[in-house]
């Protein structure tokens, strides 16, 4: 998973795993899901990340359970 701020445009961008998007769709206003052929989910993506995130270049690692 690789987890990637992008200050000029505020987007925050989380990849789960590699692969060629085959569709993407906006579940909500400013946030893109976008999935493979099989309709994995490869990446999400969240637009005025800023306004959204309270630290959006802070990234928190919890494992279940801690």
């Amino acid at each position: 998973m690789k987890i990637i701020y992008d200050k000029e445009s505020d987007t925050l961008s989380i990849i789960l795993r590699a692969g060629k998007v085959a569709e993407s769709d906006e579940v909500r206003e400013g946030l893109i899901f976008d999935y493979d052929e099989s309709g994995r989910i490869l990446s999400l993506e969240l637009l005025d990340a800023s306004e959204q995130v309270k630290q959006p270049r802070a990234v928190e690692f919890a494992l279940a359970g801690d």
